[in-house]
C-alpha cells in the first residue's frame, strides 16, 4: 500500500487539527514547500495537500501555496478542501495535480461529479469523511443521513475510481484506527480506498495491512509524521 504523508493548509501554513474541528490547529511550518520536499527526500511517490480554509469556507484559499508545492517536488501530489466547480479543477490540473479529491460537492451535485469524472478519467478522487458513523460535510461540521453503501454504488456508476475515507473522530487524535471502521468501509466500497484518521504507530500500518483487503490502496499519515512517532521513510520500506 502507498504510505502518503500530508500536508493541510490554513492560511499558508502547514498545520494538523484535532478531530477536523476548526480553531484546533497546530501550526508545524510556515513553509509547506520545505515540507513537501522533506516528505519527498523520505520516500514519498504521493503527497496529500487539504485546503482547509477551503473546506472551511467552500472555496479554495491556499492555492498559491498547493502551486509551489507541485513547483518544488517530483513526487505526485493530491489536492482537495472546497473543490466545487469545473474551473477549479482545471487550475489545479493545469499546475501538474495528479488527483483532484471533490468532498462535499460529491454528494451535493451529483451532475458536477459526473461531469469532472467524464472529463478528467483518472483524475478524481471522492473524499468520503465519516463522523459518529456517518458521511460528513462542508469542513466536517455537517453529517448526513445516507446509506454509504449506496452512495457508493452510485459513485461507481458515475465513474468515480478512487475513495479516500477519512474517520474524523480519530483524525488528529493519536489514539489509533479503528480498525472496524476500516474494514466496514471496505467492505461496502467497490474501488480502490486510501484510508486516513488516527494512525499513530508502525502497528497501526501492520493492523490496516493485515486487513488484506484487495482495494486497499494505501494509507494518510499526518500528525504521527509532524510529532515523530512513525518515520516516514521506515514506514514507506517497510508497507509500500
Amino acid at each position: 500500500m502507498f504510505i502518503i504523508p500530508a500536508i493541510d493548509l490554513k492560511n499558508g501554513n502547514c498545520v494538523r487539527l484535532l478531530k477536523g474541528e476548526e480553531g484546533t490547529e497546530t501550526v508545524f511550518s510556515n513553509s509547506p514547500s520545505d515540507t513537501a520536499k522533506k516528505w519527498e527526500r523520505g520516500g514519498a511517490e504521493w503527497i496529500h495537500v487539504v485546503d482547509l480554509d477551503g473546506a472551511f469556507r467552500g472555496n479554495p484559499r491556499n492555492f498559491e501555496a498547493v502551486e509551489e508545492i507541485v513547483r518544488s517536488v517530483s513526487s505526485n501530489v493530491q489536492v482537495g478542501g472546497g473543490i466545487r466547480n469545473i474551473a477549479t479543477v482545471e487550475k489545479y490540473l493545469e499546475i501538474g495535480i495528479e488527483r483532484v479529491i471533490i468532498g462535499t460537492s460529491a454528494f451535493t451535485d451529483r451532475d458536477f461529479l459526473k461531469d469532472i469524472c467524464g472529463r478528467f478519467p483518472g483524475k478524481i478522487a471522492v473524499g468520503v469523511d465519516t463522523k459518529g458513523g456517518k458521511i460528513a460535510l462542508r469542513g466536517w461540521k455537517e453529517t448526513i443521513d445516507t446509506s454509504i453503501a449506496r452512495t457508493m454504488l452510485e459513485f461507481r456508476d458515475i465513474g468515480v475510481s478512487l475513495v479516500i475515507h477519512t474517520n474524523v473522530d480519530r483524525d488528529g487524535t493519536m489514539e489509533g484506527i479503528d480498525t472496524a471502521s476500516i474494514k466496514d468501509f471496505l467492505s461496502l466500497c467497490p474501488f480502490p480506498v486510501i484510508v486516513s484518521g488516527g494512525i499513530a504507530s508502525l502497528s497501526d500500518l501492520s493492523e490496516i495491512e493485515s486487513i488484506g483487503d484487495d482495494n486497499l490502496l494505501g494509507a494518510i499519515l499526518g500528525k504521527s509524521l509532524y510529532s515523530g512517532s512513525i518515520d516516514l521513510e521506515d514506514s514507506i520500506q517497510r508497507f509500500q
